[in-house]
């Protein structure tokens, strides 16, 4: 035998009822089918009980609209005339003495709470005779007769042993009479007075599951609008899926923290009874559902589901005085019982010192008042401070009983929320350890149970959300590179890349969803905003998105700013733009340490060197105890690519040229010629291998007369043929000696220096085409034989490789 209860949204209309129809009618043995009210109902009657109550005549428009629903439900449903119109004679009985009691109230302006219960009831009365009217050979059973409850202060609780007696004894002989049998849910009755009592808003699973206990049924059939338990609410978590399974405990959990699908009570009889509850979609039969039982096989996942309660305070007492005092604790939640504030969350110092309490924002101003009166002499002396209230707050539950064999969840979990920016206010874990509960701030929770559910593997992807500022030729080849690779990436590594922002110099585009990479020049172009650097790092900081990385492709100072900002939200940054980098040492030291204290990362690899893996090497070669002792080092692509194109044929102006042309140099070339770009780069690779240096400690020796850098960009262009002659003169006596010209940074014990020097041909440097760089470093390791790294070291597809390496590098951590 099996308990079936549908919800309101499963017999709200003609159509739903016919799927319940369909559903019952394909058992093959009898069934106990327990309704709610029609979807709105129970509001539109507490509704209407109010507006009695108030005086307002409007509630008889209420209970009209209540007639009309109801009849054309049944209209809907019955071809047959005849028993159309004896079944809305019958729901027409229960409207009437609706509307009687509810003039009563009209003309007393009272309502006293055993007239509330017996108005909310009358949404299952009304609906439980249209279903038992639908099924065929149904008979429908009064839960009044059988669902029993005792007053207990201002609350109504089920007599559980005398409920089980009488359902036992009301259905008896029920199974051998082969009849469907249809309950009202939700609906009561005082064990002693036999006034009508309700058994509160979700009432009607509890109603399926008293069932379910008394009769020993084989499964109890929760159908909804929903296919099951979800990961996470999936109005936030897009990715989020159905639990296939799961224990009482965890559903338990989930529940009572926010997650709808079952009314908590419910639970604990089939719990008791070890009988399986089954959640299922009344919309979609296709769907699995849920099964909620005593053991459940170990999953791949530590966490089995994430839920959370949005729009809490946190209440606060605290005070040294209560250090050691007995029951300070049982004062306060004797106070808010009494006024039936109900507290989800409690946390405590170890020290007793302090006890915050999670409780719903409507509760909050009276759990304050509550609490101050209730240790108010304490309070006056100063023994303990007045009682805070701190609102805008969310709660978020981690739960999942393998949780219980896996060490470090806790850690991992208080980790990623703190890469991502987000600070936890308060937090608790029982011993059972299946639930790790804690408030952060409202605004914060979208992040929050996105980026647990990505980084605990309960979405199908890891998702790395990027904002991309710079769209020239290396931003530009960095978009057509993730496009490429972005489908291999999540087939192979579980990792989904999404471009989230996308801005140039004065306008940006951002879609929390990802933007189109197949039409992005076209979405850029129609919905830009106009942004300068203050807000379009207000959009990215507003945006409050997860697992995010900004991506710097500009060669901007402004937008470097930025950085510092991006990492107090929890947001890395992967730069090209060597600005940050190179500037003064105080700037780069304070960027590396916030970085590292707020748990995310500054990655520049193509800051040197484009893709080659220069910094990364340094950088492992010092955290593994090595020091650099001496640096040698083509690292201008730029120049590297002039002299080697200089010939007698090629003047040095028109190398120039070409380079500008090719997309070798700046935009104006004189910035890669007066060697500034190399300087930053010695000077940043000097700082990675542990060098307090900065650009003025580099001694430049320039090849080139200074009055060419402090005229005009024309002027410049105009006067460089000049140089052609000598440039030439000099080429020719260098090709004689069997030499040539390479452009070199040196680094020595901390002493910087660039300058153009003649190798031979039996130096590391010589034999370098192109635009390649090439570096020597000496360590203490690598002395005698110093490490050699060599190859492009310039243009914008490596470039854009070396940016996408570093993003690679992030999702890994």
């Amino acid at each position: 035998m099996k308990i079936l209860k549908f919800g309101g949204s499963s017999v709200g209309t003609p159509e739903s009822i016919c799927k319940v129809k369909e559903i019952v009618s394909s058992r093959q043995e009898p069934s106990i089918v327990v309704v709610s009210a029609l979807g709105g109902v129970t509001d539109q009657l507490i509704r209407t009980s109010r507006l009695a109550e108030a005086g307002d005549t409007s509630f008889r428009e209420e209970i009209l609209q209540l007639r009309n629903r109801h009849h054309a439900v049944c209209e809907g449903l019955l071809d047959d005339p005849a028993r159309c119109t004896a079944l809305e004679a019958e729901l027409d009985a229960l409207l009437d003495q609706l509307e009687r009691i509810c003039e009563g109230i009209f003309l007393l302006h009272v309502l006293p709470p055993k007239t509330a219960h017996e108005v909310m009831g009358f949404g299952e009365q009304l609906s439980s005779r249209i279903i038992a009217a639908v099924l065929p050979g149904a008979v429908r059973y009064d839960a009044t007769a059988f669902i029993k409850t005792r007053h207990h202060g201002s609350l109504d609780t089920v007599d559980q042993d005398l409920t089980y007696q009488l359902i036992q004894k009301t259905f008896r002989n029920w199974k051998e009479q082969g009849m469907t049998a249809v309950v009202p849910g939700f609906v009561a009755s005082d064990a002693v007075s036999g006034d009508f009592t309700t058994l509160g808003r979700g009432g009607s699973d509890y109603t399926a599951s008293l069932l379910a206990a008394a009769l020993d049924a084989a499964r109890l059939e929760l159908w909804t609008d929903v296919d099951g338990f979800m990961t996470a609410d999936p109005r936030i978590i897009k990715t989020s899926y159905v639990i296939e399974e799961m224990t009482y405990e965890e559903a338990m959990e989930l529940c009572n923290f926010g997650a709808k699908v079952i009314y908590p009570p419910t639970l604990y009889p089939v719990c008791a009874k070890g009988i399986p509850i089954l959640v299922k979609n009344t919309f979609n039969l296709k769907a699995p559902g849920t099964v909620i039982k005593k053991n459940v096989a170990p999953g791949s996942t530590s966490i089995k589901g994430i839920s959370s309660i949005d729009d809490i305070s946190l209440i606060t007492l605290s005070g040294t005085s209560m250090v050691g005092i007995v029951g300070v604790d049982s004062r306060i939640f004797s106070a808010l019982a009494q006024e039936q504030i109900s507290a989800f969350l409690v946390s405590q110092s170890a020290s007793e010192t302090g006890i915050s309490i999670g409780v719903s924002r409507t509760d909050a101003a009276r759990a304050q008042e509550v609490l101050s009166a209730a240790f108010a002499r304490e309070i006056e002396s100063g023994a303990i401070n007045p009682v805070e209230v701190r609102n805008e707050l969310a709660a978020v539950a981690v739960i999942g009983e393998n949780m219980k064999q896996h060490a470090g969840i806790a850690g991992k979990l208080f980790t990623t929320l703190g890469r991502n920016g987000i600070s936890v206010i308060a937090l608790a874990q029982g011993a059972a350890e299946s639930n790790i509960s804690f408030i952060v701030e409202r605004r914060q929770l979208r992040k929050s149970l996105n980026v647990i559910h990505d980084n605990f593997f309960l979405s199908e992807y890891q998702e790395m959300n990027l904002f991309l500022c710079g769209i020239g030729t290396v931003g530009g080849r960095l978009i057509d590179q993730i496009a490429r690779q972005r489908e291999q990436l999540m087939r192979t590594r579980g990792l989904k890349i999404n471009i989230v922002g996308i801005a140039r110099s004065s306008c940006a585009v951002f879609d929390r969803e990802g933007i189109d990479l197949s039409r992005w020049q076209e979405i850029l172009r129609r919905d830009a905003i106009p942004t300068d650097p203050q807000r379009l790092k207000d959009e990215i900081i507003g945006m409050n998105i997860f697992n995010s990385v900004f991506v710097d492709c500009t060669a901007s100072a402004d937008v470097a700013a930025l950085y510092g900002d991006f990492f107090d939200h929890g947001i890395s940054v992967v730069t090209a733009n060597k600005i940050a980098a190179s500037s003064d040492y105080a700037n780069y030291r304070r960027l590396k340490d916030l970085a590292r204290k707020r748990g995310v990362k500054w990655l520049f690899e193509t800051n040197v060197g484009a893709g080659l893996p220069i910094i990364g090497t340094i950088n492992d070669l010092c955290n593994s105890g090595d020091r650099i002792l001496k640096m040698e080092a083509v690292l201008s692509g730029t120049l590297n690519f002039i002299f080697n194109t200089l010939s007698a044929d090629i003047p040095f102006s028109r190398t120039v040229k070409m380079a500008q042309e090719q997309g070798f140099s700046e935009p104006d070339p004189r910035i890669d010629l007066s060697g500034k770009d190399v300087i930053r780069k010695l000077v940043i690779l000097s700082r990675e291998a542990g060098y307090e240096v900065n650009q003025e400690d580099v001694e430049a020796n320039l090849f080139i007369p200074k009055e060419f850098f402090s005229c005009s960009e024309q002027e410049f262009w105009d006067r460089l043929p000049s140089l052609d002659a000598d440039f030439e003169a000099r080429r020719r006596q260098l090709e004689a000696e069997g030499k040539r010209w390479r452009f070199v940074a040196k680094m020595e014990e901390g002493k910087l220096s660039v300058s153009l020097r003649a190798v031979e041909r039996q130096h590391s440097f010589y034999v370098l085409d192109g635009s390649n760089n090439i570096i020597l470093l000496t360590t203490e390791r690598y002395n005698r034989h110093p490490m050699l790294i060599q190859g492009y070291g310039a243009g914008a597809d490596v470039t854009a490789a070396g940016v996408f390496a570093d993003i690679m590098s992030i999702a890994n951590i």
